[in-house]
């Protein structure tokens, strides 16, 4: 019988790695997600922080006429304005990114420290700029929804059916862009028009897939909160020239990485600690009522049993 405990005739795998380098990957967070409302909204910059939406007072008094044959007198008209239209300000989304001087200097391959904490801190102030977009009490689109844009589920459990978005698309029908929901609405529909005989057909967009109803495809964003087992589902129109819902940012600030963002030093400390100023300044404007609406209260925890 052969000795297990007979000596090695080669280098060993522990032995071996003393000498090797692992290849590492950049830090991962498990926060980050597509931010697709972001990437599907226009973008509008604005001047000094202020973007004043401006609207015709007397529009359904506007007098025209169809011309005939005969001499009839012209009507006559002139378009009014509102005196003072509602302003929207730039709100600022930032935070100081800490780095130790000696962790940079040392710790800086194969990935560069400094670069790595900015990279993660930048996308965290993303998430946060589309929760803002989605759920701020003064700009955010939950909290803009005139009131006759605002519909309840037809059904009695709350879960959201075809006959809910038809509805939806009945109030916003002009050049409606897409959907906003949680992905456990867009699920829950996705039962609800599967059970009915209608599965939803899908589009690829930005490489992604995404279902449809109308043609109109359901964007999934976690920012809508599932509260209690219940959401909103939203449907926009996007464009300052389809007077829908635009995006505003701030152009040409100093130390501007992208759209509305920039990074600033703010110098070293006697601790040795180098401080970053992060900012990203944005806010949202619905520019007519008839640009969103919103399907209520629907409940995300109805299933079926498919025989």
């Amino acid at each position: 019988m052969s000795d297990i405990h007979e000596a090695h005739t080669a280098l060993g795998d522990v032995a071996a790695r003393t000498l090797s380098n692992a290849t590492k990957t950049v830090p991962m967070l498990s926060t980050i997600t597509p931010r697709w409302l972001t990437h599907l909204l226009h973008w509008v910059p604005v001047e000094a922080g202020i973007y004043r939406v401006n609207k015709v007072k007397n529009e359904a008094n506007l007098a025209v006429d169809c011309s005939s044959l005969d001499e009839k007198i012209l009507p006559q008209t002139f378009v009014d304005y509102e005196e003072w239209g509602r302003e929207y300000r730039l709100n600022a989304v930032n935070t100081v990114l800490d780095v130790h001087t000696r962790v940079a200097d040392l710790y800086s391959s194969p990935h560069n420290q400094t670069n790595e904490q900015l990279r993660l801190t930048i996308e965290t102030i993303k998430e946060r700029q589309e929760s803002e977009l989605i759920n701020n009490a003064e700009y955010g689109l939950l909290n803009n929804v005139a009131p006759n844009f605002r519909i309840q589920p037809r059904n009695a459990l709350g879960s959201p059916t075809p006959d809910d978005l038809d509805e939806l698309i009945a109030k916003v029908w002009k050049e409606p862009a897409f959907f906003l929901a949680h992905p456990q609405a867009i699920a829950a529909f996705g039962r609800e028009a599967t059970r009915r005989g209608t599965p939803p057909p899908t589009v690829s967009l930005f490489g992604s897939q995404f279902i449809t109803w109308r043609g109109i495809p359901l964007i999934p964003c976690d920012k809508v909160r599932v509260v209690n087992g219940k959401t909103s589902i939203l449907l926009l129109r996007t464009g300052e020239s389809r007077q829908g819902v635009v995006g505003l940012y701030q152009p040409n600030l100093t130390g501007e990485l992208s759209m509305g963002l920039s990074v600033r030093f703010m110098g070293i400390n006697h601790k040795a600690i180098a401080s970053y100023l992060v900012s990203l300044y944005c806010s949202l404007a619905v520019l007519t009522e008839d640009a969103l609406g919103v399907l209520e209260n629907v409940n995300v925890g109805n299933y079926y049993d498919y025989k």
